[in-house]
This record gives C-alpha cells, structure tokens and sequence, in this order.
C-alpha cells in the first residue's frame, strides 16, 4: 500500500515509487521472486491535488471535470482529489501506461481500491457522462482498462486483478472482487459465507473476505483461527487488516500459529483440487463455494448458507460464533460423507449435531469420490503436479465413480485453448469381487508428459485384501486404520489399473 508514500493521506496519485522507502523497488521484488513471493501493488483511481501527479494529469487533461471543463476538484478522507476519467482515451491511456511500468519492475498483481468510487460528487463530469451515470460501473471498466492492457501488451501472462468494486459480467475481466473493510468481530464473519455464495451465482466466483476481519482493534484469537479454517476452503485466502493489529500469523502465540500453519497447508496441499475448480469456473462459470441445493432441490434448503459444498465433494460447515462445541449439519441424501479428519460415515439424508474440534472446522467428503492433494511445497513454484496423493472414499453403495482434474504450467494464459494441459482421470468400479480403479489421461495437443509419483489412499478399508495388483504385479500392502496407502509411479503414457479383492 504505501509503495507511493508513507501515508495514504496526501500522497495518494503519486503512482510512483517512494525512493526514500523504496530505493531499489526492482531488486526487491526480484529478490522476494527468488524467495516464491510475488508482490502486488495497490493503486486508487484518485489523484490528489498535492500529490506528484497533479500538474501532469491536469496537463494532460485526463481528469475529470467540472462544468467548466476544469479538473474536478472535491475534498473527501484522503485529501482534496480529482478521479480519472477512463471513459476518455487519453484518461485511459495514461492509467494503463502507469500500470505498465508497475507491470515492468516485476509486480506480478494490481489490486484496485475505492472504485465504487468511494467519493463521487453529481455535479462531476466523465467523457460523455455523468457522474451518476458511471457510479455503479467505474470498477467494472477500471478492471477492463486493465484486462485490456494486459491482452495487448503482456498477452503471455494470466492478469491477477483484486477490485473492491465491480458490476455483472466484471468476471470476463478476470476480476477478483471481496467483501470491503468488514469488522473484525464475529458478527463480521457471519455474513462472509453468504455473501461469497450469493456472488457466486451471479458469476462472481471468487469472492472473498479479508482473513481474520479488516476493521477494528480486536484481537480474537478464535476469532482469527476460525476465519483462517473457514479461509481454506473460500475462493482466495488472504489475511488483510487494518493498521491496529496485524494480519500475519507470525504476529500472534504459539498455539493459534500452529493452527494457522495447519490451515495454511492445507490450502497448499489442496491446489490440485482446487485448481480444478478453477479450470471449471473458467469454463463453465461454476462456482467455487456452491450452496447446498446445488446437491440436493429442496425449499428447505434454499436459505442455508451454514453449510456449502467447496467444489462437487467437499462439504464445509464455518464456526461462525465463539465457544461452540457442538452443531447441527444437514448431510444430503444424495450421498454418505466422510469426516475428511477422522473418517468416520455420516450417512446422506439426515440432520446431525456433531461435536466441534477446536483443530478445524466440520468438512467432509462425498462418498466414492477421489480427492487429489499435492505433497506439500513451500510455494506454487514448487508445484508441478508430479508428487500427488489420490485420496478414493470407499463406498460399497458406490458403484461406479469417476472424476477428472485439470492441470497445466500454471503460467501461461490461455493454456487450454492452446493445447498447454493434461487432464488427469480416476475412475473406480466395485464388482462382486474387486474394487477396480483406473487412472488414465487427456493431454492437449502441446503438452509434454512427465512421470508422476502418486500415493494412493483408499479410505473406509475394514478388511485385509488377500491380494493387491498393480497393472497385474502383486504389491504387499499393510492396512493401517481402516486405510490401504499404495505408492505407485505412474508412466501418464499408459494407463495404469490397481485391482483390490473384497471381503
């Protein structure tokens, strides 16, 4: 935030580098790159009269104006400030040839602040509009301005575009819209699952809250630990607060940081299944955070937002109150779910007050489905998706299952259409005498295969297979806490068979 200043208030449209803070922005940003850590940069479309940039936007006339065609001027928190005219190209221009630079030294996101805007006088003037006319829709073109600058001048690179403010349809634009400054209280939190669920049926799906709550000097320890837990499975995890108290875990005790770095790796050990979810809501515009009657039509269900499914199999109920120790869920009966800690079975169609532990917050996992992890690395990076765990929720009523999982570089925009992928495919299927699951492939047509080291674990085993095979090879594997763990390396090539007697 204050890469442009040591204080917002005054500062605010230098849109350039604090020397004094910052003499060597390019080599930090470098030097934290090294590290895994990719750096974004706040911006705001205000420029203040007392800022650096002033004179030139005045100059250079890309301001809006009054109703003598003057740079608007008005006072509001920040300063005494005029607003960007986007809706005029030289306006627009300027705006992205700033963020170009900011692009060139190595940040790797921009993140758009006040857009709504925050402060927007009537009597304010925009390329042929009215103020009131471009309100409600200044942060869904501000998010284009930029999505545009990116297709035409960094069209290899996937934009990473945080708006606090938007409009329907802003998703084309890649936008990454949150909740704002909500309270750091647990009336804060209450509403966040709501809100995330309702925006993503209107095509928003990666709406978010800031981890841990934004406004007010609150240190809640639970507070913070239950928002973290709820975080891992909510579209972007991302702590952020005002000055008061930090955000960073590093900052809190012992013991809520154990809990936040369980949270915290768990997120990184999900990214091939959440990745996925991904790849879907491009596609299709599926959301991430889908609420309960995505499973199962009933009217009961319409406003329960307690509990939501985080993809197709993933059944997530937040702690959103202090000191709770037991809570109601609903399971719905198109399937049994699996406690995704314990592995205890719940079966589908029932309403059951469960016991809360402190550790982590209720999920569970959809009956017969795989469940695909990573091994654990320190930053995306790391992850190539050749080390994986494949996790198989046994089912005897689950006949037939089958789940694919997209992956490609990571990087490269497009990757899809350009042929840069592979679909990894699970299936499984239960007969008299065998528990049958194949894995096989899709790749894009520019694709290029390479070995992976997968661990196969089959959950809910309460019996001591006479034979295991792996591509007709007998393999010697123990079983630990109703659990087969089988170790394969896989040539994607080939498809690859493992074949389970049952009882």
């Amino acid at each position: 935030l204050y890469w442009f200043g040591k204080t917002i208030q005054g500062t605010m449209g230098n849109l350039e580098v604090d020397k004094d803070s910052f003499p060597d922005i390019k080599g930090m940003v470098s030097r934290l790159k090294d590290k895994g850590v990719k750096t974004v940069l706040i911006t705001e479309p205000f420029i203040l009269t007392t800022s650096s940039k002033w004179d030139e936007a005045a100059e250079k006339e890309v301001l809006a104006t009054d109703s003598i065609n003057n740079p608007a001027k008005y006072d509001f928190y920040f300063g005494n400030t005029g607003i960007v005219d986007i809706y005029k190209t030289a306006g627009k221009n300027w705006f992205w040839n700033i963020y170009k630079d900011i692009l060139n030294f190595g940040a790797k996101g921009l993140w758009g602040d006040l857009g709504e805007p925050e402060v927007l006088p009537s009597w304010v003037n925009f390329h042929n509009k009215k103020a009131d006319e471009i309100h409600n829709i200044y942060g869904h073109d501000w998010a284009r301005l930029i999505f545009e600058g990116y297709q035409k001048e960094f069209s290899n690179e996937r934009p990473f575009i945080l708006m606090r403010a938007g409009y329907s349809g802003s998703q084309r634009f890649g936008m990454i819209p949150w909740s704002g400054d909500v309270s750091r209280s647990w009336g804060g939190l209450q509403s966040q699952p709501e809100i995330a669920l309702q925006m993503g049926m209107q095509g928003l799906g990666y709406m978010h809250s800031d981890l841990g709550g934004f406004a007010g000097a609150n240190l809640n320890d639970n507070l913070y630990t239950r928002w973290l837990q709820y975080g891992v499975f909510q579209p972007i995890f991302r702590p952020h607060a005002q000055e008061d108290i930090p955000s960073e875990p590093v900052f809190r005790s012992e013991k809520v940081k154990k809990l936040a770095k369980k949270s915290i790796e768990l997120r990184y050990k999900l990214l091939p299944y959440n990745y996925n979810l991904a790849f879907e809501n491009n596609q299709k515009g599926t959301p991430l955070m889908r609420p309960i009657f995505f499973e199962e039509e009933d009217e009961k269900l319409m406003s329960n937002s307690s509990t939501y499914l985080w993809g197709k199999d993933f059944l997530i109920t937040p702690i959103l109150k202090d000191s709770v120790k037991t809570k109601e869920i609903y399971f719905p009966k198109t399937a049994n779910w699996f406690n995704f800690y314990t592995d205890e079975k719940v079966d589908g169609g029932q309403t059951k007050t469960v016991n809360i532990d402190k550790n982590s917050i209720p999920t569970y996992v959809r009956s017969g489905t795989f469940i695909l992890m990573s091994n654990l690395v320190q930053t995306t990076d790391n992850y190539k998706a050749d080390k994986l765990e494949l996790h198989y929720y046994y089912d005897a009523s689950v006949k037939e299952s089958e789940r694919t999982f997209y992956n490609d570089d990571g990087l490269t925009a497009n990757a899809f259409e350009k042929g840069k992928y592979e679909m990894l495919e699970f299936e499984s299927e239960i007969t008299k005498r065998f528990l049958e699951i194949d894995i096989d492939k899709e790749f894009g047509d520019n694709w290029i295969p390479s070995e992976k080291e997968i661990t196969l674990v089959i959950h809910n085993i309460k019996w001591n297979p006479k034979k295991i095979k792996v591509n007709g090879k007998r393999k010697r594997i123990s079983l630990e806490k109703n659990k087969l763990t089988i170790p394969v390396k896989w040539n994607p090539k080939k498809q690859l068979k493992v074949k389970i007697t049952l009882e």
